[in-house]
């Protein structure tokens, strides 16, 4: 059994993807949080054992600026032009995950995005 190097945190009940870099035998190990880590640590539901506790529904609510937030880490692994593709694609995760963006499902919030109703920043 290996034992982890880092202090992970708020990481230790989610899956996250670890990148590895060796150098002259020399491991460095960096957390690469996934999308629907990040949404579900927004919603700041309480620690539960994956062992034991199945099928769990996400049913909270995160806002806006919360998505904006997620969006921004993000940025660099996303393959969308804009920002505002980012944050459509973070949308799309908090419809995956069952959550709520301002109270509105994320199917709305896209299609008040896309009309111009809702404005996202640049950055």
């Amino acid at each position: 059994q290996l034992a982890c190097p880092l202090d992970l945190g708020c990481h230790s009940v989610l899956k996250v993807t670890v990148k590895l870099t060796v150098q002259n035998r020399q491991a460095k190990v960096e957390v690469c949080p996934s999308a629907p880590a990040l949404v579900i640590r927004a919603l700041k539901e309480p620690e539960r054992d994956r062992k034991k506790v199945k099928n769990v529904k996400h049913n909270g609510n995160i806002s806006m600026k919360d998505v904006c937030e997620i969006a921004r880490a993000l940025r660099s692994k996303s393959m969308a032009k804009e920002f505002v593709g980012t944050v459509k694609e973070v949308l799309g995760t908090c419809v995956s995950v069952g959550c709520t963006v301002d109270g509105k499902t994320p199917q709305d919030m896209q299609a008040a995005i896309d009309a111009g109703s809702v404005t996202v920043p640049e950055k």
